[in-house]
């Protein structure tokens, strides 16, 4: 009889996704595109951090993004510029795996 190579005795299977934290999902970041900030907002002077919760493909494109908190008018404008964020693949046990993490978008006015 055989049996399945996925289910050979001793053998640790690597998942399929792992939650990383941010500064780790940071060190693997090679392009970071920044929201536009519309002067709309500026003059209404509407600032604030964006956290969003995200899935980095085994690629290291960002495959799904969901806001966590921010404001609601800002929340979308981080959310188009961390779509177009590309990472590392992050490895584990030498594989590639998707990963979950937090990113933090912040808009200040003080960077006009």
């Amino acid at each position: 009889m055989l049996v399945p190579v996925s289910r050979l005795p001793g053998q640790v299977s690597t998942p399929q996704r792992v939650r990383v934290s941010q500064g780790v999902a940071v060190g693997l970041l090679v392009k970071k595109v920044d929201p536009e900030y519309p002067k709309e907002l500026k003059k209404k002077r509407i600032q604030g951090m964006v956290t969003l919760k995200i899935l980095i493909s085994k690629e290291g494109d960002v495959s799904k993004v969901e806001p966590v908190s921010g404001h609601p008018e800002l929340a979308p404008l981080a959310i188009d510029a961390v779509k177009q964020w590309k990472y590392k693949p992050y490895l584990l046990q030498g594989e590639p795996v998707m990963a979950e993490t937090t990113v933090q978008v912040n808009f200040t006015l003080a960077n006009d």
